[in-house]
This record gives structure tokens, C-alpha cells and sequence, in this order.
């Protein structure tokens, strides 16, 4: 692993969201954030340049604003680059598990070229092979399996909704590198966690064996059973599973997922060495994240936009940001409502996010100590 040896905080640009002119619309603040943040730098003329998004699953609502994205379109064609818009295929069944369905969605959405000025692809490909291997010198991993498309992009603008997630805690742009850059077999690989079943709190509703993608989840008289030689650890059950009853192992599996989609984070950007910027959106701050086909409340009033090139500290920036607020009324949060409360780890208590920020400075993806630095 190499350490980050720049002990100097990052910058991290924010724009908050009041407006009165329109000089301080929305679009104007994120082409302002693009340039604050030395964005220009990044994109180089000729550039092919990956703007990596998230389209929302079938369903979700709160994903990005495709008019946000051809916000940042426009800055990348201003430098010179060719912009495509691009995420990849998903490991569980749904609305994106390959090319042609995903691109579907993703006009369903809005993600289309009328809107975003940009041609849509999809970096792993029609069904999730167009792979490359990507040395990494981690803790886990020596070498991840990323997006061929991604690998070969010149630059990256990486623009993520943050939101919850039942597994990571909270999703922002480590997480968007590391499973939104990873075809269905680099995501496999991070996952890689077994869920069980709690017999006394399933009530046999069979949730989970319509959403599993592989038939691992099966009916054993009322109760459910998950086949752990089949199980390929997508979550899609947890995700369902209104009683709770499913899980993993959280005291010895949580802390080394959390490390192994650092690590394929590190692999998204290897070889682009001041050729990343990062938006992060900290609008429509569900509780889950976008890959589920429904959109929840709200936990927090909506805060802004932040930018930067590190990752990590762009990450715990608006981390400390959702919770320096108090949480919105009617929202899933039971508890952790106040200023100051950690609100994910009120969401999702066995959920280790910290180590994003330990293990990304670790294997030098990034380093959480930043500036906000406001526009």
C-alpha cells in the first residue's frame, strides 16, 4: 500500500443553494464550481472525458438532475474535451443489468442526448465484459477488474448523488468509483460478503427470492433460506427485507468489504494522476441508495454542492455537513435527529463508513483532512 505523504488539507469547494438572481441559479453555481475547483486543469482539448454518473434505477426519483450534468457538459466542451456520459452495468437483476435496458432507463430518466448535449455509454459494455484489469498494491487486491471504457477514458468528471446505503453506510464519489467504475465481476469481487437469515423474524412474504438475482434466496416451507454457494452478496435482499431478517456477519465482514471498494476505487483512477474532478450533490438526501427502485424522504433539508480532486475529503466534507444539520421531519430516521448526530449510522448502525476515509488514506487514494472553501 502507499501512503499519502501531502499532509496539506484538500480543498473542497461549496456552493449552497440560496439564489435571488440569476447569476446564482443553480446551473451558474455548478459552472462556477468547475472552475473554483481547477477543473479546467483536468480537462485537456481532445480529451475523451467520462462524465460517471448514476442513472436511477427504474423507480428512484432523486437521482441527479440530468440538467446538472449538461452543466458540466458544457465546462468540459468550453476546454476542449469530448464528453460522454457513462455508468455500468448492475450485478442484481433490474432496470440497468445490461447495455441495452440501461440505456432505457437511463432516457426514461432524462439522461438523453437532447438534454445532456452528450452521447450516453455504457463502460462495461452490452453485457458487462468490456473489462480490464487494473494493478492496484492494496490490502486485498493486486490487481481490480474496471470498465473498459472508463480505463481508456483520458479524464473523468465524477458527479455522484450522496445518499445513504445500507451496506456502505453512505455512498459519494469513493463509492461511485468503486462500484459505479466496476463491470458485474469487479463488483462481485468487493461484495463478496454471504447474507443468513433470521428464522424468527422472517415472516415467509418471499421479498427476497423475487429480487434474487441468482435464485440463491428459496423457500423452505414458510420460512426463507439463502444457498450461501450461490449467493453472490449483491444485498438485494437486505434491501428488501422489511423485518430485518436478513444479514451478515457485521463484526467480521463489514470493515473488510469497506476495504475492498476502496480499494477498487483506487483502481478507477489509477493512471489519471490529476486528470479526476469530483461533484458531489448533497440534494435529495435519501436514505438508500439510487440502485433501489423507489426514492424515500428526505433525511436532511437540502445543503449544496462541494467539488474537489481528492476524493476522500470531498466525501467527508459532506459528510460533516449532513450532520451538522437536523434531520427532516417524517423521514426514516428514528433516532440521530439532532445537529451534530451521526445520521447514517442512525440509518444503517452496523455499517463501518469511517473506514473510507482510514483506508482511502492508507492505500493513497486520498486523505480526509480538507478546507471548504465556499463560492
Amino acid at each position: 500500500m502507499t501512503q499519502d505523504t501531502n499532509h496539506e488539507p484538500a480543498k473542497v469547494y461549496f456552493a449552497d443553494l440560496r439564489a435571488r438572481t440569476p447569476n446564482r441559479n443553480r446551473t451558474a453555481k455548478l459552472k462556477k464550481l468547475f472552475e473554483a475547483a481547477g477543473f479546467g486543469d483536468v480537462v485537456k482539448k481532445g480529451d475523451l472525458t467520462g462524465v460517471k454518473v448514476h442513472f436511477g434505477e427504474r423507480g428512484c426519483d432523486t437521482h441527479i438532475s440530468p440538467t446538472y450534468v449538461r452543466a458540466m457538459v458544457e465546462r468540459i466542451k468550453a476546454c476542449g474535451g469530448r464528453a460522454f456520459v457513462t455508468d455500468t452495468n448492475t450485478l442484481y437483476s433490474g432496470s440497468r443489468h445490461n447495455a441495452v435496458d440501461h440505456m432505457v432507463t437511463a432516457v426514461e430518466h432524462g439522461f438523453d442526448y437532447a438534454v445532456l448535449g452528450a452521447p450516453v455509454i455504457i463502460a462495461d459494455g452490452l453485457d458487462s465484459t468490456n473489462v480490464l484489469e487494473v494493478p492496484v498494491a492494496g490490502k486485498h487486491f493486486q490487481s481490480v477488474k474496471i470498465a473498459g471504457d472508463i480505463v481508456r477514458a483520458d479524464s473523468l468528471l465524477v458527479l455522484s448523488h450522496f445518499k445513504g446505503h445500507e451496506l456502505a453506510g453512505f455512498g459519494g464519489a469513493v463509492k461511485n468509483l468503486a462500484m459505479g467504475c466496476a463491470p458485474r465481476a469487479g463488483k462481485q469481487e468487493q461484495h463478496c460478503v454471504r447474507f443468513v437469515v433470521d428464522a424468527k423474524k422472517c415472516i415467509g412474504c418471499q421479498e427476497c427470492v423475487k429480487v434474487c438475482p441468482v435464485g440463491a434466496a428459496t423457500m423452505d416451507g414458510k420460512k426463507a433460506v439463502i444457498d450461501k454457494a450461490t449467493c453472490i452478496g449483491c444485498g438485494e435482499c437486505l434491501t428488501v427485507c422489511r423485518k430485518k431478517a436478513m444479514s451478515i456477519n457485521w463484526h467480521t465482514e463489514i470493515v473488510p468489504f469497506m476495504e475492498r471498494l476502496v480499494e477498487y476505487a483506487l483502481g478507477a483512477v489509477t493512471g489519471k494522476k490529476g486528470r479526476v474532478g469530483y461533484v458531489n450533490f448533497l440534494v435529495n438526501v435519501t436514505p438508500d441508495c439510487d440502485c433501489v427502485p423507489w426514492s424515500d424522504a428526505p433525511i436532511v433539508p437540502d445543503i449544496g454542492f462541494l467539488a474537489s480532486t481528492d476524493p476522500v475529503a470531498l466525501d467527508k466534507a459532506c459528510l460533516d455537513l449532513v450532520n451538522a444539520q437536523a434531520a427532516c421531519p417524517e423521514c426514516k430516521l428514528e433516532h440521530g435527529l439532532g445537529t451534530g448526530e451521526d445520521k447514517f449510522a442512525a440509518l444503517w448502525q452496523w455499517t463501518r463508513g469511517d473506514v473510507t476515509f482510514v483506508h482511502g488514506a492508507a492505500v493513497g487514494l486520498g486523505r480526509p483532512e480538507y478546507e471548504l472553501v465556499r463560492i
